[in-house]
């Protein structure tokens, strides 16, 4: 009898001993995998040829609405101006002054890339789903909605802009890249306007005898 509990006792210390083990190393397993996941999911992948051909044939085919719709400004040089102002108000920060991509440093690591807006690609698109994917956004890219921003003929003049791009890297890149932007300019208080310090604008300073 005694032997026998001798050997029970030891083979529950063995069993114990092996538990502990198991577990230790099973929290060293978790460990280097959630490690593993953090690694890949913060790894930007770009896709392949393939992955991107396929998308590209989904979003012309499926995705990306309004194929027959027809913009309503026309194509005059006054609505690519329109287009080109309304552009830069709005798009340069990630497609450039002249959108394709001229000096947007972040636009080749995008997972998808911002594309060039005068590529096949885009150009293939027609005036109706062009102005859609301004309105509406596209999915899977960092392109976002501006419905809401930008009225109707501000798309469609943008729209008309893609469609007479210019050179690329014929405008330079933006200004808030370059670091050339220039503060806005203060303009002179009109007359009867309240100046900051407190006096109307136009009008004589009694004190000073100054207007």
């Amino acid at each position: 009898m005694t032997i026998q509990i001798e050997l029970s006792s030891s083979f529950v210390l063995s069993m114990y001993s092996w538990d502990r083990t198991v577990a230790a190393n099973s929290l060293r397993l978790m460990g280097l995998g959630v490690a593993l996941l953090t690694i890949t999911a913060c790894r930007v992948s770009q896709p392949g040829n393939s992955e991107s051909s396929l998308m590209n044939g989904i979003k012309h085919e499926i995705t990306v609405g309004g194929r027959s719709d027809r913009n309503p400004l026309g194509g005059g040089p006054d609505v690519v101006e329109q287009g080109k102002t309304a552009f830069g108000s709005y798009c340069i920060a990630c497609h450039g002054l002249d959108a394709q991509n001229t000096g947007v440093p972040f636009a080749a690591q995008m997972s998808p890339p911002v594309p060039s807006l005068a590529s096949k690609q885009v150009q293939d698109y027609t005036d109706g789903q062009l102005k859609w994917i301004i309105d509406n956004g596209i999915s899977p890219s960092g392109m976002p909605a501006s419905r809401g921003i930008l009225s109707d003929e501000e798309m469609w003049s943008i729209v008309v802009y893609l469609r007479h791009l210019p050179a690329a890297g014929s405008l330079g890149e933006p200004c808030i890249y370059s670091g050339t932007c220039s503060p806005p300019v203060e303009s002179a208080p009109s007359k009867g306007q309240v100046r900051e310090d407190g006096h109307n604008g136009g009008a004589r300073d009694a004190s000073s005898g100054r207007r």
